[in-house]
């Protein structure tokens, strides 16, 4: 059976999310550049174009984050069209079985500097298993992602991803969302911030 691919709008006017009916990957995985791209294939080749600004990979979709020189309408056919006979040629595959979880850490925690595991606190622990239990599954079905960044004082910072990342609904989210949740959860005194970087 081959990949379809349809493609759906995300609260995200820059971002939309290319849907297979297959799974694509096994890991989520967020490429700002074409050198990211590793050996993602399907990655490098949609950074060919040059209105792909980012890409945000997860289980069986794409979102596509596009440059603000054209719109949605002269492209979303093209990318939709390209997607699915790039993956038909390339046959059933799994796009990250050769990246480990740990790659894809460190390269969202660029500021840890040593080798030594990251631990966390009971209390980030909590944090961490939340945003994964309730705010994970939301946000995907928007073709983005949150995760956890760190949690220090009272501020938990997070990483918005794919269609999350410059969303005109992202505070709402943020506030209304997540901070609401951990604080009847958590700590009644968690403010919710995006990591700015």
């Amino acid at each position: 059976m081959n990949y379809s691919i349809y493609a759906e709008s995300t609260p995200n006017p820059g971002v939309m999310k290319f849907v297979a009916n297959r799974m694509l990957v096994d890991k989520s995985i967020e490429i700002t550049k074409a050198e990211q791209a590793q050996d993602i294939s399907v990655a490098k080749a949609l950074f060919n174009f040059p209105f792909v600004k980012s890409l945000y990979l997860s289980s069986n979709f794409i979102s596509i984050a596009k440059t603000d020189n054209v719109e949605w309408d002269m492209i979303a056919m093209q990318l939709r069209i390209f997607i699915a006979d790039f993956l038909n040629e390339e046959g059933l595959k799994n796009y990250t079985e050769h990246i480990t979880e740990e790659e894809i850490i460190k390269e969202e925690v660029k500021e840890v500097t040593s080798e030594e595991p990251i631990s966390f606190t009971e209390k980030e622990e909590a944090i961490i298993d939340l945003l994964n239990e309730y705010i994970k599954p939301a946000v995907e079905s928007d073709g983005g992602a949150i995760t956890f960044h760190s949690y220090i004082g009272d501020v938990v910072t997070v990483n918005l991803k794919g269609a999350c990342s410059g969303c005109p609904s992202s505070t709402s989210t943020l506030k209304g969302g997540i901070e609401s949740l951990l604080n009847q959860k958590v700590d009644p005194n968690i403010v919710v911030r995006a990591n700015e970087q």
